[in-house]
């Protein structure tokens, strides 16, 4: 049948089981979003309106990462499809699967400087996985799969197609997805033939996991860090397994909240910069790394020559450029970090190490704070949460300080539970991906954790939430400054308070109650408790202004480049 561009587009969204599609409409889209009204009104697709692009990205974001799904945004030209730039570099760096659809100037126009004409393919090439600029009908269709085959697939990550406004009106023959792909018909057949590791993860090399066996039943002092690939993976099941019958301590990266549970007698806590005690000195004195998913970033892998000095280093991770990119290992395995556990798990014998299990902790696993203060502390807020919210409560944070307390205090359990931008390090991030995982997990509480200079940053989608009725409750930590920022500024740089105090507007409870919400502000202990179980029942959006001290600072803390133990801040 013949169809438009529009309309291929829509029935290979909906063949890709893509149910929510977050955007901002303008001129160059405005076939397609002319096409899903009528997708809209029929009910097999459901469109959420942000009130930024960037927020949508986000948004698209954090729904893929709620639900291991791949997340659809929609953007318009030149501005439009610029603003999604921050959202795409935060969910590649991430390995999100998301797919951005843009429409661009027609083709006659492509070039020539034209109203709102940017060129966001060669804008996005290093921040995505693959792009594309669709110039003819014919390939839209191939296009659509082949983009979804390539962000869900091997390290997912983010898919860009552009498609000119006049490739959207044309029409071409459409072939429904099961004729095209089981035959092998058309460019995808052809791309899955000729690149089929593009779309299938390896199968890990059964001799690398025999001498991983071998490594673990020799090792006297195992550690494993749990990386974000357990999370993308979905394989805490078969990591919890593992880590019980080996009966060893586990360090959980940022990007690996929820893939171990924060609640296990095993877990030690986060590594690296702001690592517990617990987890950085295992790190030192273990015999045997086993890293999973985890790329050993500068915030973990503070100073790569002496990282974990003392030990036998094994990576284990999908993506081949990975290996021995910033630490050299001793042994690697290239795949899929499920596939890989369920191959150990085979093999592996069980052991115990109770003496070693004996010196880790004896660390701190959790910084510990002043409870007799005349103020809120990050811990209370965070207990006072934990305790009140639901235990599967789905966690939003922005970026600093906040963000640090939140994965050291609030234990998550199982993926997708902890939305965070680790590698970007995105403020304004945290409320967009709230919104994304409230929209797929309606029945599941969800906090936006946030600190007053990030909140600034997306504050705008406060109006997303009270018009599609997202109970969201945004927790500030509002101590009137850019807090990590004046954290390094205090402790690296002689106190020059530089451009980094909050002394203005605006009021955020006023700033609820002009977006149609509820909102308190909270400055004890007793406050916040009344607050929290006010936001919990209210049933719409809420706005929580923590007050806490300026100099609150998140600890421990190593600076940068410096061995993993020497800590310039301790518990």
């Amino acid at each position: 049948m013949r169809l438009t561009g529009a309309k291929i587009l829509m029935e290979c969204l909906v063949e890709q089981g893509v149910d929510t599609i977050f955007g901002y409409p303008g001129g160059t889209i405005l076939n397609v979003y002319d096409e899903l009204y009528n997708y809209e009104n029929s009910g097999a697709m459901k469109h959420i309106l942000t009130a930024h692009e960037q927020g949508a990205c986000h948004a698209a974001d954090g729904y893929a990462r709620s639900t291991g799904k791949v997340g659809v945004c929609f953007a318009t030209s030149g501005p439009g499809c610029t603003n999604l730039v921050t959202g795409i570099a935060t969910a590649y760096m991430d390995s999100s699967p998301i797919v951005c659809i843009t429409c661009n100037v027609g083709t006659s126009l492509l070039g020539k400087d034209s109203f709102q004409e940017v060129d966001i393919t060669g804008i996005t090439m290093p921040i995505t996985k693959c792009n594309y600029l669709v110039r003819s009908v014919d390939d839209l269709a191939d296009t659509v799969r082949e983009a979804f085959a390539i962000a869900r697939s091997g390290r997912p990550g983010p898919v860009l197609i552009d498609i000119p406004k006049n490739v959207t009106a044309e029409k071409a023959e459409y072939e429904p997805l099961a004729r095209s792909v089981h035959g092998t018909a058309g460019r995808l057949g052809a791309l899955m033939a000729r690149s089929s590791q593009n779309f299938k993860a390896p199968e890990p090399d059964h001799a690398d996991i025999e001498k991983l066996v071998e490594m673990i039943e020799a090792a006297k002092k195992p550690l494993i860090i749990c990386g974000g690939s357990v999370v993308r993976a979905r394989a805490h099941k078969q990591l919890d397994e593992l880590v019980n019958r080996i009966d060893a301590p586990v360090a959980i990266t940022l990007m690996g909240g929820g893939g171990f549970s924060g609640h296990s007698p095993l877990a030690t806590g986060m590594i690296g910069m702001h690592g517990s005690q617990a987890s950085n000195m295992a790190c030192d004195a273990c015999d045997l790394l086993i890293a999973i998913g985890c790329r050993f970033s500068d915030r973990v892998a503070l100073k790569p020559a002496t990282f974990a000095q003392n030990a036998k280093i094994v990576q284990i991770d999908i993506d081949r450029s990975e290996i021995n990119k910033n630490v050299l290992t001793d042994h690697h395995i290239i795949g899929d970090a499920k596939r890989v556990l369920e191959l150990l798990l085979e093999r592996v014998k069980p052991a115990k190490h109770d003496e070693w299990k004996k010196y880790v902790f004896s660390f701190k696993t959790e910084t510990e704070y002043d409870e007799a203060t005349d103020h809120l502390t990050p811990q209370q807020v965070l207990s006072s949460l934990a305790r009140l919210c639901p235990d599967d409560t789905i966690v939003a944070t922005d970026v600093g300080q906040h963000q640090m307390w939140s994965i050291q205090h609030f234990h998550f359990d199982y993926p997708g539970q902890l939305l965070t931008s680790g590698g970007f390090g995105t403020m304004g991030f945290g409320l967009g991906a709230a919104i994304g995982a409230k929209v797929s997990h309606p029945d599941k509480c969800v906090l936006h954790i946030t600190g007053d200079g990030c909140f600034r940053m997306n504050c705008h989608e406060l109006a997303t939430e009270q018009y599609y009725n997202l109970p969201i409750i945004n927790v500030v930590f509002n101590n009137g400054t850019l807090g990590m920022v004046r954290q390094w500024q205090t402790l690296i740089y002689d106190k020059h308070y530089s451009a980094t105090t909050l002394d203005r507007a605006p009021d955020f409870v006023k700033l609820a109650e002009a977006y149609g919400l509820s909102g308190r502000r909270v400055t004890n202990v007793t406050e916040l408790e009344e607050a929290i179980k006010e936001a919990l029942e209210c049933g719409h959006g809420y706005v929580l202004d923590c007050v806490i001290d300026m100099d609150e600072k998140v600890r421990p803390m190593v600076s940068g480049g410096s061995h993993i133990t020497d800590f310039l801040l301790n518990s």
